[in-house]
């Protein structure tokens, strides 16, 4: 982990929790000022951390500002619940709302025009990584991205390297697997943008209170995006303490 970047542990509760659960963290998880804490809640749960010392960030947002979009969410109303970040194109949101990488590319638009930090999730299926096309197919998503945004998002916004086939599996990436794609987003965003040396990359994959500390020692790697073990505040504080 580089000494010129903050870290960074960033939660996503995904479509779990509770209000109990979250007073239960809003009690407990103390920001520090080592590194930025973060919680990617349900949006019916962001108005209620509004005061929590962690920061807040929602899971989603549409790419449209407000209008006829039913059942959408503009980044607007997220700014007015207190949301500071704002996760796009996680593979839950690629694989079961059909989102192509033009899709998320204008969310991650629609974001930064707002003024909030697109946490931007790339990363690979199985089938990709067995076949050896791991680079190309990140390349491509982040590519993605650069064609409608340009080179200056990247200095705006957080990656986080995500493999799919470790999500929600149990599963995860060695910390050298997973620091060799961290390496390679590193130098593919520094070509287009030197001041990306300072962008944030963090990993996400069935991180745990066992694994944090291992994968977050890497240089490329400053901190994590946590899904289930996230819900869980004795686990999510070991993993802020690894990173720490």
């Amino acid at each position: 982990m580089s000494n010129v970047r903050k870290p960074m542990v960033a939660g996503n509760w995904k479509m779990n929790g509770s209000l109990a659960l979250l007073h239960t963290f809003i009690s407990e998880l103390k920001a520090s000022p080592l590194l930025d804490t973060v919680l990617c809640l349900p949006y019916p749960y962001l108005a209620a951390a509004s005061k929590a010392s962690f920061k807040v960030g929602a899971q989603d947002c549409s790419q449209f500002g407000a209008g006829a979009h039913t059942g959408d969410i503009a980044v607007g109303m997220l700014q007015e619940l207190g949301a500071t970040y704002v996760i796009v194109g996680h593979s839950e949101r690629r694989q079961d709302h059909n989102e192509s990488n033009i899709a998320v590319a204008l969310k991650v638009q629609t974001v930064l025009n707002a003024g909030l930090t697109p946490i931007l999730c790339v990363g690979e299926p199985l089938k990709v990584r067995e076949a050896g096309n791991v680079n190309k197919f990140v390349f491509e998503q982040l590519q993605a991205v650069i064609d409608v945004c340009s080179k200056d998002f990247l200095e705006k916004c957080i990656i986080a390297y995500e493999p799919i086939w470790a999500i929600g599996t149990g599963k995860t990436a060695s910390p050298e697997q997973a620091q060799e794609v961290h390496q390679f987003i590193r130098t593919e965003i520094v070509k287009w943008n030197h001041n990306a040396v300072s962008t944030r990359l963090l990993y996400g994959g069935s991180v745990n209170a066992s694994n944090a500390h291992a994968l977050f020692a890497k240089p490329d790697i400053d901190g994590g995006l946590i899904g289930g073990a996230s819900l869980k505040i004795d686990d999510f504080i070991a993993i802020c303490n690894a990173v720490k």
